[in-house]
């Protein structure tokens, strides 16, 4: 849980104080799905919340923002979905779970063991994102966080050894799902 390393060209002994101005409010948050087909270029679908700290502003996802996360994505893609998805409090509501049940003809939800971000793919994601280009990062204001935050995405986005090394990071592989013939010597 240490925060990544950087380094600087300061003396030696001598903490750098980089000077700021404003000190506006805001928070950006990210949801993503990174998605792996046996045979096929691996993705990176992911939307941004901002929150800039006005008054009745949603502070993150709501449940109905990661539905249509997830809606988009199979619209994408084109093909059924299998989701496994960490125990955040927001993919456990009923809304939620209802929305799993409507759509079971094309999405396949699995649930996480109750902490292991080390099964998740979307960590190591996460983990680039922080040790590049949100390294050492002094923002002058928040249009500027999101502008570095949306360019390292699609940095990651169009490396699909990036993606894939999410993957790798897991020990999970891919299996490809044989269809048996049905067995009629019975």
């Amino acid at each position: 849980m240490r925060p990544p390393r950087a380094r600087t060209w300061g003396r030696r002994g001598q903490t750098p104080v980089v000077r700021v101005r404003g000190g506006g409010t805001g928070r950006v948050s990210i949801a993503a799905l990174v998605c792996y087909k046996p045979g096929h270029r691996s993705r990176l679908i992911y939307r941004l919340h901002l929150w800039r700290g006005r008054k009745g502003e949603s502070k993150s996802f709501t449940w109905m923002d990661y539905r249509d996360l997830i809606v988009t994505a199979h619209l994408e893609l084109g093909a059924p979905i299998v989701l496994i998805w960490d125990n955040l409090s927001l993919h456990l509501v009923p809304g939620m779970r209802a929305f799993a049940a409507e759509n079971a003809s094309w999405l396949t939800v699995f649930q996480l063991p109750a902490y292991a971000p080390n099964l998740n793919p979307a960590e190591g994601i996460w983990s680039l994102l922080k040790r590049g280009v949100l390294a050492n990062l002094a923002v002058a204001d928040f249009r500027q966080l999101v502008r570095v935050v949306k360019r390292g995405l699609k940095k990651i986005q169009y490396r699909p050894h990036l993606v894939n090394g999410g993957l790798a990071e897991t020990g999970l592989t891919l299996m490809h799902s044989v269809t048996m013939p049905p067995d009629i010597t019975n």
